[in-house]
């Protein structure tokens, strides 16, 4: 599915360079952190195969607020960067508020900016948050209808269960979200028709918590000591009664990244029509 969104896009971001908008996304790193480096390197690949003329700023652990600041208003004010992208978690000394609210909320392909979200809570948005977006593609290209159905999300993230439960919920859904404090959690989990576990716990949703058939969604990604990456579902006993469910690693995450992919086009669009 990831394939083909890209390869569509591909085509659209051809069209786009024959009338003369180049697509360009801006990538920050701060500091050395593994996985934040697997990240950006599976971004700037995506962006070569559709097309997307790509930056990396790679900037030291100790970086300053105020220098990651200054950089983002000079991407800001860059007509060939339609994107910017702040890899998360930043280092200590960074406010990651401060440095989201600083991006131009038309450049903001991550779609975490304050005007962003709010416009996803209203219903009228231009970028909707990449593992979200992705989800929503996954559950609709796979022929689920939405409208009417139960859905549980474990995890009430900015970047995942808050915006996802309103992605359903536009699709018409009856949305639970749970999150750390939820009593009797299987009780919910059991009644839900589809299930997104975003609670980065390994393992934490079992199968004897899911109801015959329903689908699952797993956007949890942990690395156990033996190296090997696992989700926050338990897939040997989900797979015994869920309808669908998605693998980890290769389920979410390259819908994540197509998403991306798609949100940067969009932002090369609406900033064309800024600038004239």
């Amino acid at each position: 599915m990831s394939k083909r969104i890209k390869d569509e896009l591909k085509k659209e971001a051809e069209k786009l360079k024959n009338s003369g908008i180049v697509p360009g996304l801006a990538v920050i790193i701060v500091g050395d952190d593994p996985a934040s480096r697997v990240y950006v390197n599976n971004k700037k690949k995506a962006c070569a195969e559709v097309g997307i003329y790509s930056e990396e700023y790679a900037l030291a652990e100790d970086t300053s607020e105020d220098e990651l600041l200054a950089l983002i208003d000079r991407l800001n004010c860059r007509k060939e960067i339609s994107g910017i992208l702040v890899q998360l978690p930043l280092p200590k000394q960074i406010n990651e508020e401060n440095v989201i609210g600083r991006i131009d909320p038309k450049k903001d392909v991550d779609a975490f900016h304050p005007v962003n979200v709010g416009k996803i809570m209203v219903g009228n948005y231009d970028f909707v948050p990449c593992t979200p977006a992705g989800i929503m593609e996954l559950i609709k290209e796979s022929g689920i209808d939405i409208s009417g159905k139960e859905c549980v999300i474990v995890g009430r993230s900015n970047i995942v269960g808050k915006p996802m439960s309103m992605l359903l919920l536009h699709s018409n859904g009856t949305v639970t979200i749970c999150h750390s404090k939820t009593r009797n959690l299987a009780e919910k989990t059991k009644r839900a028709d589809i299930i997104v576990a975003a609670v980065g716990k390994p393992n934490f949703i079992t199968g004897d918590m899911i109801k015959e058939e329903a689908v699952v969604i797993d956007v949890g990604i942990n690395r156990m000591a033996d190296k090997k990456l696992v989700g926050d579902v338990e897939f040997e006993t989900a797979e015994k009664v869920a309808s669908a469910i998605t693998p980890v690693p290769g389920g979410v995450g390259p819908m994540t990244i197509a998403m991306l992919m798609k949100n940067t086009l969009k932002a090369a669009v609406i900033n064309n029509k800024e600038d004239k």
